[in-house]
């Protein structure tokens, strides 16, 4: 069997989950996971025309908050469409 080459991080995901690190998480927090997972699922595409003031101003609030501005911008959408 090909053994995969992992990232540093990843190696010290797997070093954690072989001493115990990881616990399963109760069926209710596993249905809570996939719920919070599912809301955040990019499932449309909107195209829209925006100031370009408006856009470098977000585009350097995400910067700063080292995100990728259109993430950013979905979710302060997501965030205001609750």
């Amino acid at each position: 069997m090909k053994r995969l080459k992992l990232t540093k991080s990843e190696k010290a995901i797997e070093r954690a989950l072989e001493r115990g690190e990881y616990v399963r998480v109760s069926p209710e927090e596993e249905r809570l996971l996939a719920e919070a997972i599912a809301a955040h699922r990019r499932d449309a595409v909107l195209n829209i025309r925006i100031n370009s003031r408006d856009l470098a101003n977000l585009k350097e609030k995400a910067r700063k908050l080292h995100v990728p501005y259109q993430t950013f911008i979905t979710e302060i959408l997501h965030l205001y469409a609750r």
